[in-house]
């Protein structure tokens, strides 16, 4: 660790450091620059003694200290590269994971044990996973002197449990031989002698903390859900760490859909009721429910698991006892007693899944700020002593400090003190420190030189929902500024109306003389596609726009978003295209036949994009696209300047006006046609390139906003897709994620350490 600045020069006598300190201190400032130096040696030195060690050593010495221990990469996976990139030094990381080579040697003396297959999965590919050995589910005559009561058994109807488990990675009923291979690149089976299968999850569970739930006014006062969006939502199991390394892992281990049969705990049987198992609720569990002064004023808080009732809510018509709530996890509804109603609002906490961290959530970010500016916390939980109970209370904050200034006072002392605090206020930073939805209206307009960011703290979710507030205009949420101000919005989400970026008025001088916003930033947050969405998922207002861009020059960055369709109004004479990048981020028009990016009733946007491992779902109509590397398209692009540009590693669709393309798909698949002997006809050809064309086109999970595998290339997607980017990753907004470098190396390693005669393979249980 390095060491302050002046630490040398603190070593020097006292009377060195006065008259140092009489003339200007020259010699502190030369011992800086020497303690700089010291620092990068001692630093060096202190390294060097680190990478003796798997645990701590620099990421390039993991490769080194595996072939000390006779480690091999899996060149199916593919090789290393470069650190030059995040994305590369990530893929480095897939490739040849440090937990791995850390437990290598501990492998080899577990080897054929079931298991290590499940550490494997962990370790190697950073998936969860459990292992099954298929032949104790097979059905067989038993030896009467010799039973195994835990095998397979056959179906019993009052076994509603085992019934709710069937084919997935805790079956307990017995089955026929499958005689097709659980490894096959065909059909995979399952119940066979020498069959493991490792089921393994890669959706990742994350936590929504203490939110309020959305009242369904729609069905009665009665109803809630756990989503503040009001849309139904599986809730998952936060995993509790297995006790035992050879412990094989149950539901309660895993990051898995929770089951109803699963939440309920049968406390008596005469009469039989159910109750919420305490695996799954309470405090720090995985789901928790806040109803304060229900049932009866001062009662407990969260509400006793005694009174939560796990049922199925899909019609709504349960009917809740006295004293009593209802909850399901499938559907991620509550009910109450409709003659006892909570009073004083209803708050969850519950886990939800999705594949990345990406839009808004609980999750781990970088936080950045200006190096000098104003901050304001936001709380509904915590209002009071310095923190605001709104944004906009927040935004009022900002602006009276800054009028409480006052003009430059005289004096050389008081004027650089007011200088300093003027350029401190031209920054400001609003930090809302909760999970709650703030509904209120959003007018912000930037004076020049002025940076405002409103970001989520670390490890909240705070929505921000916007009305319909007024009748005779917008209620979009307004960004507006002037030269050189910058706008950021991070960790949010945005729902009931989208994002409005305006420029000046191009009819007006002197606004015109004043500028406009030099950039806005939209990071880790999500607008959410059609304004927000219904019970069932289904946009709300599907052809509304998520961000408008109305005579702006600002430049747009978007980055790990997720966004609806994106409208941009520009003056093509008097301007530039307007500067819209896009990375990571995952942009929804809610179908492939609306505009994911264009003008409103012009054939093309006036923008100029940059997309970079994206997935676009809608039509791209622009006029250039300076670059798009290992992204999606899902409908046809049409692009205004074909000379500008190009796009690389990227699904197009036949038929698209792009720039220059390189290894981009469906064209690879239709020019290996012609590599065909003997050439077909010309019938044939249209018939076997139609057919190449609907193979190679993405494939996804779930579509609609809302699903946990939102966007997830589905397990049948074509290996062109699944693979096809510039380092063999997936297309898409997931790139980074690497999957399939991950799944090569589990499977090579499934294979070492199998035991002879015995076959393991990878089934994706989500």
């Amino acid at each position: 660790m390095s060491r302050p600045r002046d630490y040398l020069y603190e070593l020097l006598p006292v009377i060195h450091r006065t008259r140092d300190a009489e003339r200007g201190y020259p010699l502190r400032a030369l011992l800086r620059v020497i303690g700089e130096q010291v620092n990068v040696v001692e630093d060096d030195i202190a390294q060097l003694y680190e990478n003796w060690f798997i645990e701590t050593c620099a990421d390039w010495v993991v490769p080194y200290i595996g072939d000390l221990i006779g480690y091999r990469p899996v060149h199916e996976a593919g090789d290393p590269g470069s650190v030059e990139t995040e994305q590369s030094r990530g893929r480095n990381k897939i490739l040849i994971p440090r937990r791995e080579l850390a437990n290598t040697l501990g492998y080899r003396r577990r080897k054929g044990t079931l298991a290590l297959l499940e550490q494997l999965a962990q370790d190697v590919a950073g998936w969860p996973a459990r292992a099954v050995e298929f032949y104790a589910l097979l059905g067989w005559a038993q030896h009467v002197n010799h039973l195994r009561m835990s095998r397979g058994r056959t179906a019993s109807l009052a076994d509603g449990d085992a019934l709710d488990l069937i084919d997935g990675p805790f079956e307990r009923l017995a089955h026929t031989v499958d005689v097709r291979r659980v490894v096959s690149h065909r059909t995979l089976g399952r119940y066979d002698i020498p069959s493991v299968g490792v089921f393994v999850w890669r959706l990742k569970p994350y936590s929504v903390t203490h939110a309020p739930a959305n009242c369904v006014e729609s069905i009665g006062p009665h109803c809630f859900t756990f989503s503040a969006l009001g849309h139904d939502t599986q809730l998952f199991a936060k995993p509790e760490r297995e006790a035992e390394p050879t412990h094989i892992a149950e539901e309660i281990n895993l990051p898995v859909p929770i089951r109803r049969r699963a939440l309920e705990e049968r406390v008596s049987t005469r009469p039989l009721k159910t109750r919420a198992s305490a695996d799954y609720y309470g405090a720090n569990r995985s789901l928790a429910i806040y109803a304060p002064d229900w049932p009866v004023k001062g009662a407990p808080q969260p509400v006793p698991r005694e009174q939560v009732v796990p049922a199925d809510l899909t019609d709504w018509h349960y009917r809740a006892s006295r004293g009593e709530l209802a909850a399901d996890p499938v559907r991620g509804r509550i009910v109450f007693p409709a003659g006892q109603l909570p009073k004083r609002g209803v708050w969850v906490t519950y886990h939800y899944a999705f594949s990345q961290d990406m839009g808004g959530g609980e999750y781990g970010r970088t936080l950045t700020a200006p190096g000098a500016y104003a901050y304001y916390r936001v709380s509904k939980d915590l209002p009071g002593g310095g923190v605001f109970d709104s944004i906009n209370e927040a935004l009022a904050a900002w602006r009276n400090e800054q009028q409480a200034l006052g003009a430059e006072p005289a004096g050389d002392e008081a004027r650089a003190t007011w200088r300093a605090e003027k350029a401190r206020l031209a920054a400001a930073v609003i930090e809302i420190q909760d999970s709650a939805v703030y509904s209120e209206p959003l007018s912000i307009a930037l004076e020049a030189g002025e940076s405002l960011q409103i970001r989520a703290a670390e490890r909240t979710r705070p929505v921000i929902r916007l009305l319909d507030y007024m009748a005779h205009r917008p209620d979009a949420f307004a960004i507006s500024g002037k030269r050189a101000s910058r706008f950021k919005l991070d960790g949010l989400i945005v729902t009931g109306r989208g994002m409005q970026v305006t420029g000046p008025d191009r009819s007006d001088a002197a606004a015109l003389e004043q500028g406009d916003l030099c950039d806005v930033t939209i990071r880790h947050s999500t607008l959410v596609p059609g304004w927000g969405v219904e019970g069932d998922c289904e946009p709300k207002r599907p052809n509304e726009p998520s961000l408008e861009l109305i005579n702006t020059n600002a430049r747009i960055v978007i980055d790990h978003s997720i966004i609806g369709s994106i409208q941009v109004v520009a003056d093509e004479v008097q301007t530039d295209p307007v500067q819209i990048t896009i990375s990571d981020s995952i942009v929804d028009a809610t179908s492939e036949t609306r505009e994911a990016i264009g003008a409103p009733n012009l054939p093309l946007a006036f923008t100029r994009l940059t997309i970079l491992r994206s997935t676009v779902i809608g039509e791209v109509n622009a006029h250039a696209i300076a670059a798009a590397e290992d992204s999606i398209f899902m409908s046809h692009v049409m692009v205004g300047r074909r000379q500008q540009g190009c796009m690389r590693f990227c699904y197009v669709p036949s038929g698209s006006r792009t720039p220059r393309r390189f290894h981009c798909q469906p064209d690879l698949v239709i020019a290996a046609l012609d590599e065909i002997e003997p050439a077909p006809g010309a019938a044939e050809k249209s018939r076997l390139r139609a057919r190449e064309e609907q193979r190679v086109r993405p494939r996804f999970t779930s579509r609609r906003y809302g699903y946990a595998a939102y966007c997830q290339l589905a397990a049948d997607c074509a290996e062109e897709i699944r693979r096809g980017a510039n380092d063999e990753s997936e297309m898409g907004a997931f790139h980074d994620l690497f999957q399939p470098q991950r799944e090569a190396n589990l499977r090579a390693r499934l294979d070492e350490y199998t035991p002879a005669g015995m076959e393991a393979g990878i089934l994706f249980a989500d």
